[in-house]
């Protein structure tokens, strides 16, 4: 996330709130994406964390590509932890350990994504070469430990992380260790959103298992392809998973913002400020009585930050954010857009998608999610394993690419950005498995070799 809210307008009711995310429904000519992706900061020499502080830290990296860009900053009291384009070309922030984030800027078609994604690859890095510093394209940190990892200084950050150990085991690893990326897409009615979302949600586990890339943790294999899949497993129940309320009759805005009211606040922001109210309730913010601010009443910044701090698979707020993938290498930055867009983004793909998911029961939905962290494309289903529903699912993908008709320069359509996935589909083996292959084959057992083949 870019930068938290600061609409002040007043909430009256819950009514306002399904308002505003019913807001978010655009005509199909109008539909955008937006991508982004997190990676690990590490220095060259000695593969270690980059801490905000110093010379060569985060905060000379954000000051460096504040010049080279002309974007403005996002401050939090005296610290830049963050930059955007004023013109809407994105933003860059940070997330709790240093990992450094691009926001995309919403585009037509996924040419234009990956060429954003490059230019930031390109900028970025020429301003990190002269610091030492280089960019790790995991899901997970492979051999930090969390208390070598730094700490970024967001007061938001802070909350969570005294309010993390409270609702589970892993929520601090979470914030300091893992990376994703994800892709924002748009809806044209709640119905339209409700279909989607039912489809992304069902289809989640699949994008975990074909871009699982997090095998390692403290230098040694981890146990599961997708740590960071399984880390969200024991991070906060109340405002993560499958959303099963999703796939039930009724399901639309108002459904979801009741699932949204039912989730414990972490702040409340007022000017530079953020207030500490973890565990609160924004139906007590938005009666004006949140013990912890007697008499403060709900605004739309409110509401926008709290749906910014539910963490499900699938994310509505006025779009939709598909947040089941581990970060990788640049051409997998580019494939996880193209996956959603070419399901979602098609209308007849969206049927065939639907038609492939609709009988899916949610105790099997689940059984998937809980299996691909550890066998991803191996996961048993339906008498065969989720490679077979991938198959399916990018012949779907593509069908909806092809049906766009989206050209390059050359004369290209987007369906070459599936072209990755294809390859982890046509071979059975994730990126977290040819790692896991390096390591015992090619590293002589050591994992410090991923820094250089991993690295943007």
């Amino acid at each position: 996330m870019a930068r938290d809210q600061s609409d002040l307008t007043p909430i009256e009711g819950r009514d306002e709130l399904v308002a505003w995310l019913a807001e978010g429904c655009k005509p199909k000519s109008a539909y955008r994406i937006g991508t982004e992706h997190e990676k690990f900061p590490f220095y060259a020499q000695d593969h270690a964390p980059v801490p905000y502080d110093g010379p060569r830290g985060i905060e000379a990296l954000l000051r460096g590509m504040q010049a080279r860009t002309g974007w403005q900053p996002i401050m939090d009291g005296e610290a830049i932890i963050g930059l955007f384009d004023e013109a809407g070309g994105g933003a860059i922030s940070l997330e709790p350990g240093g990992q450094f984030e691009l926001s995309g800027a919403p585009v037509e078609t996924l040419h234009d994504t990956d060429a954003e994604l490059r230019v930031h690859l390109d900028t970025v890095n020429a301003v990190a070469a002269p610091l030492g510093v280089r960019f790790l394209a995991l899901g997970h940190s492979p051999t930090w430990t969390r208390a070598q990892t730094p700490v970024m200084p967001k007061q938001r950050y802070g909350i969570m992380a005294g309010y993390m150990p409270k609702v589970g085991s892993r929520g601090l690893d979470m914030m300091f260790r893992t990376c994703t990326v994800q892709v924002n897409l748009d809806f044209s009615s709640e119905a339209d959103m409700v279909r989607k979302l039912r489809t992304s949600v069902a289809l989640q586990p699949l994008a975990t298992a074909l871009f699982a890339n997090s095998p390692f943790v403290e230098g040694a294999p981890n146990g599961f392809l997708s740590n960071r899949s399984e880390i969200w497993l024991d991070t906060d129940a109340d405002r993560t998973g499958m959303i099963p309320f999703a796939f039930e009759p009724g399901m639309g805005f108002e459904r979801y913002v009741d699932y949204a009211l039912d989730v414990p606040m972490y702040f409340v922001k007022r000017g530079d400020r953020y207030h500490d109210v973890s565990g609160a309730s924004f139906r007590d913010l938005l009666a004006g009585r949140l013990p912890q601010m007697p008499g403060e009443r709900a605004t739309i910044s409110d509401w926008a930050n709290h749906l910014s701090t539910l963490f499900p698979e699938v994310r509505l707020k006025r779009y939709l954010e598909m947040r089941g993938a581990d970060a990788g290498p640049l051409p997998l930055l580019g494939a996880l857009p193209a996956l959603w867009v070419g399901l979602l983004y098609d209308d007849r793909a969206l049927d065939e998608a639907e038609a492939l998911v609709r009988d899916w029961s949610a105790a099997e939905r689940q059984a998937m999610r809980d299996g691909v962290p550890k066998r991803a494309l191996a996961t048993p289903f339906r008498g065969g394993t989720l490679r077979d529903v991938a198959r399916e699912a990018l012949a779907i993908a593509r069908g909806g690419l092809a049906r766009r008709a989206r050209l390059d320069a050359a004369g290209r359509d987007e369906t070459l950005y599936l072209e990755p996935l294809d390859a982890i589909v046509a071979e059975g083996r994730t990126a977290a498995e040819r790692l896991l292959a390096d390591l015992h084959n090619v590293w002589s057992g050591s994992v410090e070799p991923v820094f250089e083949q991993n690295a943007y």
